[in-house]
């Protein structure tokens, strides 16, 4: 788990919450609205670091926060995000919310059955490349494929993957020190 055992539970019971709610007529696509609202609060926060520290402080009351939460939120959020919202700030765990929020969104890519990678390269792939190694990665792994790009031309070359926990190295740099290491090892 991404963000520990904590984000896990509450990622885990949020997410059974919106897909339950997904069968209803008027619950529509309830997942993607739930995500689709948490990465605008992960963005607000992210943005203002004052809210942040005055959400995450000690001292201040649940109920403070819990009004404080209502009057940005109230109107621009499911009834579903604001009562997991004031669920977090009343258990004390409204200091866990980014890490839920990464793991909400990993379910939510797990049941649509998405994998994210993490692909970096010496120079800037061109967008012909891009989908190539995407057509590529999506055939190995048999799933849909959301993927970064990153470019660190430190690599010298080549390209490493990362796709969950594998991690592929196919970079120049890593041969390099590879191939220092055995010639070493032979003097």
């Amino acid at each position: 788990m991404i963000g520990g055992p904590v984000a896990g539970r509450y990622a885990t019971a949020l997410y059974d919450i919106a897909s339950q709610q997904e069968g209803l007529p008027k619950h529509k696509n309830m997942v993607d609205r739930i995500e689709s609202e948490l990465k605008a609060i992960e963005g607000i926060l992210k943005d203002n670091p004052d809210l942040q520290k005055l959400l995450y402080h000690p001292q201040i009351t649940p109920a403070a926060k819990k009004d404080l939460l209502d009057q940005l939120f109230k109107e621009k959020i499911s009834k579903v995000t604001g009562n997991f919202l004031a669920l977090l700030v009343d258990r004390r765990r409204e200091t866990h919310f980014l890490d839920i929020v990464a793991e909400f969104v990993a379910l939510a890519n797990t049941g649509r059955n998405i994998v994210t990678a993490k692909v970096t390269t010496a120079v800037a792939m061109n967008d012909r490349e891009k989908g190539e190694l995407n057509q590529v990665l999506a055939r190995l792994t048999g799933k849909k494929m959301e993927t970064s790009y990153l470019v660190d031309p430190s690599l010298i070359g080549g390209v490493v993957v990362r796709i969950g926990d594998k991690f592929i190295d196919g970079s120049i740099k890593t041969r390099l020190a590879t191939l220092k290491e055995r010639l070493k090892a032979i003097s």
